[in-house]
C-alpha cells in the first residue's frame, strides 16, 4: 500500500516535513488501459499518407473483349495476355500493357489509403484514468524498478521535493540536486546506453537511440526545463501537461519521477484530493 504521507526532500536530500498525498496515488495499477491511452496518443501525431489516386493509372490502355471487333483491337483470341493496353497510335508503346499492377509503371496493389484510420481511440474518462493509474505505478518502487531505472532501498516513493528545484537555472545546479537525491545512478544508466540506431532512421535526425531517465514535474512555469534540457534522458513537464506518454513511455509505466511540492497539490487540484 501507499503511504498517505510524503516526505518533502530539501535540495540537499534531507527530509525537512511531511505532506498529504492526493487520492489519485491510490488509484489501480492497470497496464492494458495504459498501453491504450499511450497508443492513442502517439497514434495522434501520424500524418495520413498514401499515392495520388491516378498513380500508374493515367494511360490509354483499355481491354477489349468482345469477340466480333477487329483483331487489332480486341484482346482475346490473337495470341496475347488478356490485358490492357495502350491505344496510342503509330507509337512504339501501342499495344503495351499499362494502368495494372505488376506491369510497367504500374499502380501499386495495396498501397496506403489517405482514408484509412491510422489513430487509435480512447474514451475521455478512459484517458483521464489511465493517466491517474500512471501516476499511481510512479509511486510503486517495485514498478518503478521492473521498468529498468535505477533506485537504492533508501529512497521513498512518491519523490518529492522542495519548489525551490524549479528556480535551478544551471545545468550543473540541476545534476547537484539530482544527485543529492540519489538519482546520479540512474542518469548514468541513460547515459551509457545511448547506441546508434539501425538502419536509415540514422539519416532522417534519429541517428542515436536515446534511454528515458527520470522525469521532473514542476508546478508553473519553471527555470529548471531550460536548465535540464541537456541532461540525456531528463524531461521537465508541467502538472497540467500530464499524460501517459510522459509517465509510461513505450507503453511502460513505472517511469521514476521527481515531484516539486507544488505539482503535489497542483494534482490535487487537477484529479481531486478527496478519497474514494
Amino acid at each position: 500500500m501507499i503511504e498517505m504521507k510524503g516526505q518533502v526532500l530539501a535540495l540537499d536530500g534531507k527530509a525537512i516535513r511531511e505532506m498529504e498525498l492526493p487520492a489519485v496515488f491510490e488509484t489501480e495499477y492497470d497496464p492494458k488501459l495504459i498501453k491504450r491511452a499511450v497508443l492513442s496518443i502517439q497514434t495522434q501525431r501520424l500524418q495520413p499518407k498514401g499515392p495520388d489516386p491516378r498513380a500508374g493509372r493515367n494511360y490509354t490502355a483499355q481491354y477489349y473483349g468482345n469477340r466480333h471487333l477487329p483483331a487489332t483491337r480486341r484482346g482475346i483470341n490473337i495470341g496475347r495476355a488478356r490485358r490492357p493496353r495502350t491505344r496510342n497510335r503509330r507509337a512504339i508503346t501501342a499495344g503495351d500493357v499499362r494502368g495494372i499492377s505488376g506491369a510497367l509503371k504500374g499502380p501499386k496493389a495495396h498501397p496506403p489509403k489517405t482514408e484509412a484510420i491510422i489513430a487509435e481511440k480512447i474514451n475521455k474518462k478512459e484517458k483521464i484514468l489511465a493517466t491517474r493509474s500512471a501516476i499511481a505505478a510512479t509511486a510503486n518502487p517495485k514498478i518503478v524498478s521492473k521498468r529498468g531505472h535505477r533506485i537504492s532501498e533508501e529512497m521513498r516513493f512518491p519523490i518529492i521535493v522542495e519548489d525551490r528545484f524549479g528556480e535551478l537555472a544551471k545545468t550543473k545546479q540541476v545534476m547537484t540536486a539530482l544527485k543529492e537525491l540519489k538519482i546520479s545512478a540512474d542518469l548514468e544508466r541513460a547515459k551509457n546506453a545511448r547506441t546508434i540506431r539501425a538502419g536509415k532512421g540514422k539519416k532522417r535526425g534519429r541517428k542515436y537511440k536515446k534511454r528515458k531517465s527520470v522525469l521532473i514535474v514542476v508546478a508553473g512555469k519553471s527555470q529548471a526545463e531550460k536548465a535540464a534540457r541537456n541532461i540525456e534522458g531528463v524531461d521537465v513537464t508541467n502538472v497540467g501537461e500530464l499524460n501517459a506518454e510522459m509517465l509510461a513511455p513505450g507503453a511502460v509505466a513505472g517511469r521514476l519521477v521527481v515531484w516539486t511540492e507544488g505539482a503535489i497539490k497542483g494534482l490535487a487540484e487537477r484529479f481531486g484530493g478527496e478519497r474514494q
